[in-house]
């Protein structure tokens, strides 16, 4: 699933390709992707008409705000935006054009189907699901080492799982969890409470720097992601355990192993990394 620096990646290409362009017409052929409003017909008669002013981006979720409206638009696994000129084939993987009045077209992909799209009105989008719940964006200010301390210490799940939550902090999923957590030297098995004050404030800064290294490299090519412009991400050559199980530690040369962390599989450095739980 693509995570905050792919994201991001998408919207800064998006941004040059589609920004004040004007919707002539919506073509809908997964209704299922729309979740807002209910009837797929609405969706598609209020964005007649319809100017994209600005692309944002909160956590894992892309926000296309027309000149009315917000568009939230969440990419789940395998979904990925691209513009196209009419006579250019379609794949039976499109599910969603948006046709514009120059002619050109953005279509959105999605081989597994699992994308949604939910529409706002611009303003509400922030007070209803699915973004009313977020917690704060790694790059800012609210995303501070006193409100990460504060959280870790009222739970005794396993650190990796609360990163996941995107109550704590959003835009990380399996890959910049797992990098963060190497670079901390945490094991992901590790429970949050027992985390102290000074591997909390390694942690909290290695996320941020993940991230940011993550964003300039265009994110990571993991199975099918590419740009908005079919261009790859390339952080991927720079990860220290995710996706290397078996292989040596860049750090101390150790075997890299494999574990279930919550549901999802896990890489970490067993002597870089040592359970230090008391729990």
């Amino acid at each position: 699933m693509p995570e905050l620096p792919e994201v991001e990646t998408v919207r800064r290409t998006l941004e040059q390709l589609v920004l004040q362009k004007e919707i002539k017409s919506v073509t809908v052929t997964w209704p299922k992707i729309i979740k807002k409003p209910d009837e797929v017909e609405q969706f598609k008669d209020a964005l007649v008409g319809q100017v994209l002013e600005k692309i944002s981006r909160r956590g894992k979720f892309l926000i296309l705000y027309t000149t009315d409206y917000a568009l939230v638009s969440h990419l789940r696994m395998e979904g990925r935006y691209g513009l196209f000129q009419p006579n250019e084939e379609k794949d039976k993987h499109t599910h969603v054009v948006f046709h514009f009045t120059d002619g050109t077209e953005l279509r959105y992909r999605d081989v597994r189907k699992f994308g949604t799209m939910h529409l706002f009105k611009k303003g509400e989008e922030f007070s209803q699901l699915p973004l009313s719940q977020l917690g704060p964006e790694p790059f800012s200010d609210e995303f501070t080492v006193e409100r990460m301390k504060e959280l870790l210490s009222k739970t005794n799940r396993s650190i990796k799982t609360v990163l996941l939550d995107q109550k704590l902090v959003v835009g990380l999923g399996n890959i910049y969890v797992d990098e963060a957590l190497f670079r901390s030297g945490i094991h992901p098995e590790r429970s949050a409470n027992s985390l102290t004050k000074k591997e909390i404030t390694k942690l909290h800064e290695e996320i941020i720097q993940t991230l940011k290294e993550a964003v300039e490299k265009g994110g990571s090519t993991i199975r099918s992601y590419v740009n908005s412009q079919g261009q790859i991400g390339l952080f991927q050559l720079e990860l220290y355990v995710y996706g290397r199980k078996g292989e040596q530690c860049k750090t101390c040369s150790s075997e890299l192993e494999r574990i279930v962390v919550g549901g999802r599989g896990t890489v970490f450095c067993p002597k870089c990394q040592k359970n230090k739980s008391q729990n």
